[in-house]
């Protein structure tokens, strides 16, 4: 599989990436794309590539020589804010140059999230105000465009500065005609060193984030964040997924993780996946992305009942 790379999303915004490149395309960084995926491999030793076309044979080769002590992990960080330190604080500029998925991203999570509340919170009356935390938030493009419509409070989580002030100014803007639904808090923080207030939020949403985090404080930032959680509440992981393996960007310090890889990690933070919904109407060229609903308790399951064919199965008389 040929492909072409294009720097992408943030730790803490709302950015897209390309997956399927041509060789021929100019700076190209990967020559291919080389995972097994007829490999039968727990899927956090699966096979990566990284954006100079270097080949690891597993995710934890990966991170020892890219966070495997200290100060390797402080310059992981360090040099993934300053990546995004030096984009613009524009729709286009936090999209990686994709503004124009911006329309049907948002139009699927809100069908995603109206699903979502309706299940996990009817409308009694009994569970007012909604507060939501958005986890890397940029611009505060997804808080204004979704989550401002249907929480009451959002809080934001973003420690690339300029672009937590521009969505300061711009929900601001916001809160003078709505009263009602309002951005509370912004919180220039990073991700990893994030702990929320006990019991505050019904969803942490977490999208084109959490690519930005070790496999350990992929882990440690759930772990943490459960506390949050009011009773009910559950997270929402908006990412890129790879199609095996994982893929390392070299250039703003991240990982895209395969579906396997990211549920593998799910059971360590033990989180269950609730609902799940692919994203739809993005440009062929871009990775696919998917949704996750996280839930610390486990889905109820519904009671089978008896198939047909059981029923008229002959019993063996003893």
């Amino acid at each position: 599989m040929l492909c072409n790379w294009v720097p992408s999303y943030s730790l803490f915004s709302s950015c897209t990436r390309t997956q399927e490149f041509t060789a021929s395309a100019p700076h190209s960084h990967f020559p291919s794309l080389s995972f097994f995926p007829n490999r039968k491999i727990n899927c956090m030793d699966a096979t990566g590539l990284d954006s100079h076309g270097r080949e690891f044979k597993t995710a934890d080769e990966m991170w020892r020589e890219h966070a495997g002590d200290p100060s390797k992990k402080t310059e992981w960080y360090r040099d993934g804010v300053s990546y995004w330190e030096g984009v613009n604080p524009t729709m286009d500029g936090v999209l990686g140059g994709f503004a124009n998925v911006n329309e049907p991203d948002i139009s699927c999570s809100e069908d995603f999230l109206k699903i979502l509340l309706s299940e996990r919170f009817p409308a009694d009356g009994t569970r007012q105000p909604l507060v939501v935390l958005d986890c890397g938030s940029g611009i505060g493009r997804v808080t204004k465009n979704l989550l401002i419509r249907y929480f009451n409070e959002v809080d934001l989580l973003e420690p690339v500065s300029h672009f937590l002030e521009t969505a300061r100014e711009t929900l601001a803007l916001e809160c003078q005609t709505n009263t009602v639904h309002k951005a509370v808090n912004f919180y220039c923080v990073p991700l990893q060193d994030f702990t929320p207030d006990a019991g505050r939020y019904d969803v942490i949403w977490i999208q084109w984030c959490i690519g930005h985090l070790t496999d350990e404080d992929f882990v440690s930032f759930f772990k943490r964040a459960k506390v949050g959680l009011k009773p009910g509440g559950f997270f929402v992981l908006k990412e890129n997924i790879a199609r095996s393996g994982f893929v390392l960007d070299n250039e703003d310090r991240s990982v895209t993780r395969s579906d396997k890889y990211f549920k593998e990690l799910f059971s360590q933070c033990g989180l269950h996946v609730y609902r799940l919904k692919e994203q739809k109407g993005f440009p062929e060229e871009l990775f696919a992305v998917k949704m996750y609903a996280l839930t610390t308790d486990a889905p109820k399951r519904a009671l089978r009942s008896k198939s047909k064919t059981s029923t008229n199965r002959p019993k063996i008389i003893m």
